[in-house]
């Protein structure tokens, strides 16, 4: 939801992260994460920008940063992304199995729309592939880094974490972007078909 920039912004704090690690350490590191999430949540603020995606990206680095001190070691710092992966995953899956994809209301709340796509078989559909798309996406990420943390392939991890964010995400994306617009023309159409009722009105003359 940050756009373009969101998906930048959230890697440069992995990018600093991991070449700091290898070379200083790991309490260097989440200093150098922390200090880039801290920029970008000023920079934002100078261009006015929505600082909403920063503010989040800012705390999930923090999180992350505490996460990392805690267990001890650089590999640390992405265990929260893992199972943050595994956890939305989980959700977005059995809401497909319950017939409430949670792609639909997502798109409802973001647009100020009603949930009159839920009386539509068509609808429902379509925003179950766009939510199956997105589990396949947070579970392949959870599996792939899950094998790195536990081969202790840190450098790997800050890899991986950037190369299944953005292609990954585009992918989603399309799928959404289709699903949504499958579903648009699916109520315009319904609404058009809609019968216009014609107010009545009561003859009360008298002769």
């Amino acid at each position: 939801m940050g756009g373009v920039s969101g998906l930048i912004y959230s890697s440069l704090p992995v990018l600093v992260f991991v070449p700091v690690s290898s070379i200083a350490g790991l309490v260097p590191a989440i200093a150098a994460a922390l200090g880039v999430a801290a920029l970008i949540l000023v920079w934002r603020l100078v261009r006015k920008d929505t600082i909403q995606p920063a503010i989040s990206g800012f705390i999930g680095v923090g999180i992350s940063a505490v996460i990392a001190y805690l267990v001890g070691e650089s590999k640390g710092y992405f265990l929260l992304g893992i199972w943050m992966s595994l956890f939305w995953a989980s959700v977005f899956a059995l809401s497909v199995l319950i017939r409430r994809p949670v792609v639909g209301y997502i798109w409802g709340w973001l647009n100020g729309h009603s949930d009159d796509w839920r009386r539509m078989r068509g609808a429902v559909r379509a925003f179950d592939i766009a939510t199956v798309t997105w589990v396949a996406v947070f579970l392949s990420r959870f599996v792939v880094q899950q094998h790195l943390y536990d081969a202790d392939q840190t450098g790997w991890l800050g890899f991986a974490r950037i190369a299944m964010g953005w292609p990954l995400t585009a992918v989603a994306a399309v799928v959404t972007y289709f699903a949504i617009r499958s579903v648009q023309r699916a109520l315009q159409g319904a609404q058009a078909a809609a019968p216009t009722q014609q107010p009545t009105t009561t003859d009360t003359r008298t002769d």
